[in-house]
């Protein structure tokens, strides 16, 4: 049956930060996409690019409200596309994991992070699944963000694009197999 599927890189627009830790979700959709020669557009809430995986429809969204603003986004394309909460991916940048882990959580709380927390107060749960990038915490005290504001070191940009690259598999994986058998295939990598 052919089921419909939000996938949410978390970021913010503009020059300043691209590429940055903060903007991991829109790297990871950005490398996804390309891999499946999908093209955003700007359309309302953000850049927009849809695609089929085998016979699912899928819809790639990189938000343009700024990271605390993102559930306005998220709330208007599932309820455009009438998609079913359990069939929406939010892809975000976690302090809390060592750099490149990656971990899938089908709920949770927002963990300080301004864009689920807003997500959450939009959608009035915190039952949807995240998929959680690991930035590491590599900073001084009252420095937090700066550093997620920051670009990688030389050694983390050797080891971003097979990190970016596994991310890819987790959202396939999790389009055609579900949250819990993609947990339990990838996040003990």
């Amino acid at each position: 049956m052919k089921m419909q599927y939000l996938i949410v890189g978390l970021g913010n627009i503009g020059a300043e930060y691209q590429h940055t830790r903060h903007n991991i979700g829109f790297d990871v959709l950005d490398s996804f996409a390309k891999d499946n020669d999908v093209r955003f557009s700007d359309q309302r809430y953000g850049a927009i690019g849809e695609m089929k995986l085998k016979g699912q429809m899928l819809t790639l969204l990189k938000p343009n409200t700024y990271m605390n603003l993102s559930g306005s986004a998220v709330r208007y394309w599932m309820q455009l596309k009438k998609v079913p909460l359990e069939n929406v991916l939010i892809i975000v940048d976690d302090l809390a994991l060592p750099f490149g882990s990656l971990r899938m959580k089908p709920e949770g709380s927002d963990a300080g992070h301004n864009g689920l927390k807003h997500i959450q107060e939009t959608l009035g749960t915190p039952k949807y699944t995240r998929l959680r990038f690991g930035i590491g915490s590599d900073f001084q005290k009252g420095r937090q963000v700066d550093y997620v504001l920051s670009g990688w070191t030389p050694e983390q940009l050797e080891t971003l694009p097979e990190r970016i690259d596994l991310a890819g598999k987790i959202i396939q994986s999790f389009c055609l197999a579900g949250t819990q058998r993609t947990m339990n295939d990838f996040n003990k990598r």
